[in-house]
């Protein structure tokens, strides 16, 4: 069993992504070089990783299901969600405007890294534009009524997370349309064990189900898949929006909601101050950040 810090530190990065609504970890994942091992390592994760424990051992399971690179992972994932959860939760408070800027600008320039790897084809804007569409849908439902209750937490864990792993689709934006993100995150906050235990089965759940399919989709149809993935952070860009008005008027409560609606810096500076020079700058400095993690993990993948 090897730590790898390098993998670690990417980890925090995707539990940090996590926590914000209208962000996706899978994004991080992407614009870091371990997309397509992450999800390949998780397929592994099946019958013959269980089969290879009783009949060749531990080492060899371990081997065949990546061990190295999923637990250096999940420890960084976890220690950004249990350390971070009240400082991202306190910034979207406090400082949603600058906080959502860099994100849009990280967003896009993910959007633009991704499209770059797709292979050409004559249905590519196709697959672009049905991913925009999806994401602008998620954009306009507005959040049900759910039940706090085993069952529900369970099913919630199982869809943020098929959401998470996706480039472009925020895990905590589907729990805040089903109601869940307050939830979960006073769950966090509080080290409540017994609900974290039933989010983070239904998590792993969905997680197992739905990789096996996209580790499909990205060996067999990645072109296809990636276009739509362009098209899907694309779209998200409506949730990350960083001017938004409340349904009634006035600046969009703080309080992780969706009644919301985004605006111009101009009509959003009549009820409060649009910050535009800091959310340019912020928006730049995502941009940086997105290029320069890709250099990065190209001179990782070259050593």
């Amino acid at each position: 069993m090897k730590f790898r810090l390098a993998i670690f530190l990417r980890g925090v990065a995707m539990g940090a992504a996590d926590v914000v609504p209208g962000v996706s970890g899978g994004t991080i994942a992407f614009i870091t070089g371990i997309y397509d091992q992450l999800i390949d390592s998780l397929k592994n994760c099946d019958l013959t990783a269980l089969r290879l424990l009783f009949s060749a051992g531990p080492a060899e399971m371990w081997r065949h299901i990546n061990g190295n690179f999923l637990l250096s992972l999940m420890l960084g994932i976890c220690f950004s969600v249990l350390s971070l959860a009240r400082g991202i939760s306190w910034a979207l408070e406090t400082h949603p405007v600058p906080l959502s800027a860099f994100f849009f600008g990280l967003i896009l320039a993910s959007a633009l890294l991704v499209y770059r790897q797709a292979p050409r084809s004559r249905l590519q804007p196709v697959y672009l534009l049905l991913g925009v569409a999806l994401a602008l849908l998620i954009a306009v439902v507005r959040p049900g009524e759910v039940p706090v209750t085993g069952l529900t937490v369970f099913a919630a864990g199982a869809l943020a997370i098929c959401a998470m792993i996706l480039p472009g689709i925020s895990g905590s934006f589907i729990l805040l349309l089903l109601g869940m993100y307050e939830p979960v995150i006073n769950a966090i906050k509080a080290m409540d064990l017994a609900m974290l235990a039933v989010f983070v089965a239904g998590c792993a759940t969905g997680l197992l189900l739905f990789v096996r399919l996209l580790s499909y989709m990205l060996h067999h149809f990645r072109g296809p898949l990636l276009a739509w993935l362009t098209g899907v952070l694309l779209g998200s860009l409506a949730i990350i929006w960083p001017w938004k008005l409340g349904a009634a008027g006035g600046v969009a409560s703080s309080d992780h909601n969706l009644d919301w609606h985004n605006v111009l810096p101009g009509h959003y500076g009549e009820y409060a101050d649009p910050q535009l020079l800091l959310c340019f700058s912020v928006m730049a400095f995502g941009i940086v950040v997105v290029v320069s993690l890709e250099k990065i993990a190209e001179k990782f993948a070259a050593s």
